[in-house]
């Protein structure tokens, strides 16, 4: 599982700082999370292949999060893009977006299929046979959902020798990474646990950006690998984050804690601070195994 931080901050663009989007990588997925403005061009900054951008996840329809994404639309058609590409936004962002195409006369030439969301609690938005996606309801000015992206469970590991010491034919191999015990050529029954080894654990990742501090989300994000959760501000500024619904960086910290989260992930920084450091040293008063993200920046799990 592979996170690229291509913005991580709140608000406008800066010069050296990027409004929120991010890239996922897990089971052959690349899913784009937030579509802030400048998305495309640090997509090349970071060497991602447009191509493999077929889902795109937008938390919600304040501009840091949602201005590149028309822009983005555009490109993949001049590229003579042809696969389908799927966005799940809130209800609106279709209106936005075809309208703009529309006053532009710019439609595109790919099927672009829109999943509006509009539910006040969190529901399975994206399945395969390999990932789901739920929504997190998130508290903010407007309707806000972060993402919860889970590996589904992995096949069990053959011990080749142990396998083929128990004498157990090729075609049943298939019924062994799943789980059950099979026959073996002398028709005597395998007890799965004996030829084969636990499966690597499944992982997830919790996004969840904007929001004011809200232990709603916990029994959402219990255990996940990864918590990506905003933290506009620092304790100092703990007065803002009711009238703005964010967060700080320790608010972040005890979701994480109570969520019992293997790791966090610190971002949506306001461009009022001129370093970052503070933010990781207040939230590990409360949870130890804090990441601060960065614009360009890779975290791997």
């Amino acid at each position: 599982m592979k996170l690229t931080i291509l913005g991580c901050h709140s608000a406008t663009p800066r010069t050296n700082t990027n409004p929120t989007s991010q890239v996922l990588e897990i089971k052959n997925h690349m899913f784009l999370i937030d579509c802030g403005e400048g998305t495309q061009v640090e997509l090349r900054r970071n060497k991602v292949k447009f191509s493999r951008i077929k889902h795109i996840f937008i938390s919600h329809l304040h501009g840091d999060h949602y201005f590149g994404l028309i822009g983005l639309v555009n490109t993949f058609s001049l590229l003579t893009r042809e696969t389908e590409l799927h966005i799940y936004a809130p209800k609106g962002l279709k209106e936005v977006i075809t309208l703009q195409m529309k006053l532009s006369a710019s439609w595109t030439k790919y099927p672009l299929i829109f999943h509006e969301l509009n539910a006040e609690v969190s529901e399975l938005i994206y399945e395969d046979d390999k990932v789901e996606v739920h929504t997190i309801p998130l508290k903010h000015r407007i309707y806000t959902n972060g993402f919860l992206f889970k590996e589904k469970e992995n096949e069990r590991k053959l011990d080749i020798n142990l396998v083929n010491e128990a004498n157990i034919d090729v075609a049943y191999f298939r019924k062994l990474k799943q789980g059950f015990d099979v026959e073996n050529e002398d028709g005597v029954l395998i007890a799965n646990e004996k030829v084969t080894k636990d499966p690597i654990p499944a992982k997830s990742y919790a996004y969840c950006s904007d929001t004011v501090y809200n232990e709603a989300m916990i029994p959402l994000i219990k255990d996940a690998t990864v918590l990506y959760h905003e933290s506009t501000f620092l304790d100092k500024n703990e007065a803002l984050c009711m009238s703005t619904k964010h967060s700080t960086a320790k608010h972040a910290a005890t979701i994480a804690q109570k969520a019992n989260v293997e790791t966090l992930i610190l971002g949506h920084y306001s461009t009022r601070y001129n370093g970052y450091d503070e933010f990781k040293t207040e939230a590990q008063t409360i949870f130890e195994n804090v990441l601060l993200a960065k614009d360009g920046k890779s975290f791997e799990f």
